[in-house]
């Protein structure tokens, strides 16, 4: 028995999600993303009336995937084990780093494309990164961190950073670096 295709709207966001990180979110066009899905222009522009509007939807189905990830770790681990999981878990940042193919952040890569802070693309990204940080906030206070702004924000900036340096250093060495400073902010250091 043969499998359902998937829908239409999944198979654009599917391709969509592979060749937007894979190549870039400009340099990825409509026909290319109705001839990867397997749909006619019709029904691309039904789903997402502009490419934008796709762009949006990327970025937000990556951060349901996220959000996902965090929830699922803050329903099971304690806070600051909820922290270390998700930048050292299965799935978490580090595996991220070690992924073959790794092309670094696709949040940030495609806020690098999208500049203007108006753009409904950078607004998704804005919002995600907003809520990442206030996760890390809430999840450093329960843990009982001595100050946990400054710690939410340097682990911020470790995830950022270590999406970025892993282009320049052997991902392994990338992500113990990477589990050795989120260890010291945790601890206070």
């Amino acid at each position: 028995m043969s499998e359902k295709p998937l829908p239409a709207r999944e198979r654009i966001l599917g391709a969509a999600l592979r060749l937007f990180y894979e190549e870039g979110v400009r340099a990825v066009g409509v026909d290319r993303l109705i001839a990867e899905s397997g749909v006619t222009k019709a029904t691309f522009y039904r789903h997402f009336p502009s490419k934008e509007e796709l762009v949006v939807a990327y970025v937000e189905s990556i951060d349901r995937d996220i959000r996902g990830l965090v929830g699922s770790a803050r329903a099971q681990l304690s806070a600051r084990s909820a922290v270390e999981a998700f930048f050292s878990g299965p799935g978490g940042v580090g595996d991220q780093l070690c992924r073959p193919r790794f092309r670094g952040c696709p949040f940030l890569n495609a806020a690098a494309e999208h500049p203007d802070p108006a753009n409904p693309v950078s607004r998704a990204i804005r919002a995600h990164m907003d809520w990442l940080h206030g996760q890390l906030l809430t999840l450093l206070r329960e843990s009982g961190h001595p100050a946990p702004e400054p710690a939410a924000d340097r682990l911020m900036l470790l995830r950022h950073g270590g999406m970025t340096q892993v282009q320049f250093m052997e991902p392994a060495h990338a992500r113990s670096v990477l589990d050795s400073a989120v260890r010291d902010v945790l601890t206070g250091r």
